[in-house]
C-alpha cells in the first residue's frame, strides 16, 4: 500500500512517499505553504498522482505527549485534506523527526545548503518510516 506523508511546517510542507509495498519511505518534494485550502488541494493532487492509498500528517506532541501549537495546525490541515479526499488521513507523532532527518542528511556528507533544501522532505520521510514501521503487518511465515 502506497502512503503519502506530510511534515507540516509554518513555511514549508515536506512530502514523502512510500514504495508500493508500504515498507520503505523516501523524500518526494517540498511545497511552499500558501493557504490551508490550497495546500490541502496540492497534497490531495500529489496523493492521486502517485496512487497513494492513505495520507499521514506529522503531529507534533510536546515532551509530555500532549498536542502543542503545531499539532493544532496539523489537525486543521488534516481536516482540510479529509474534506477533499475519501482516502484515510492519519495523524502520526512527528517528535524529533526534523532532528533525525538533519542527522541523516549530515551523515550523507551533503553541504549545508543542500541539507536546508531537503530537510522538510527528509523529515516527512522520517515521519512516514516511523508510521510504516509502527503499522507494518507481520511477515507471513516462511
Amino acid at each position: 500500500m502506497r502512503v503519502l506523508a506530510i511534515d507540516p511546517g509554518e513555511r514549508h510542507l515536506g512530502v514523502a512517499l512510500s514504495d508500493p509495498t508500504g515498507l520503505v519511505a523516501r523524500p518526494l518534494t517540498t511545497l511552499t505553504h500558501t493557504a490551508r485550502a490550497a495546500d490541502a488541494a496540492r497534497l490531495v493532487a500529489l496523493a492521486a498522482e502517485h496512487a497513494a492509498e492513505a495520507i499521514v500528517i506529522g503531529y507534533a506532541l510536546d515532551g509530555d505527549g500532549r498536542p502543542g501549537p503545531q499539532a493544532r495546525h496539523a489537525e486543521k490541515l488534516a481536516e482540510a485534506v479529509r474534506a477533499l479526499t475519501p482516502l484515510p488521513v492519519h495523524l502520526h507523532d512527528e517528535s524529533y523527526s526534523s532532528q533525525e532527518a538533519q542527522a541523516g542528511l549530515h551523515a550523507t556528507g551533503k553541504k549545508r545548503r543542500a541539507q536546508r533544501e531537503q530537510i522538510h522532505a527528509a523529515a516527512a520521510a522520517t515521519i512516514l518510516q516511523s508510521y510504516l514501521d509502527a503499522n507494518s503487518r507481520e511477515a507471513p511465515p516462511v
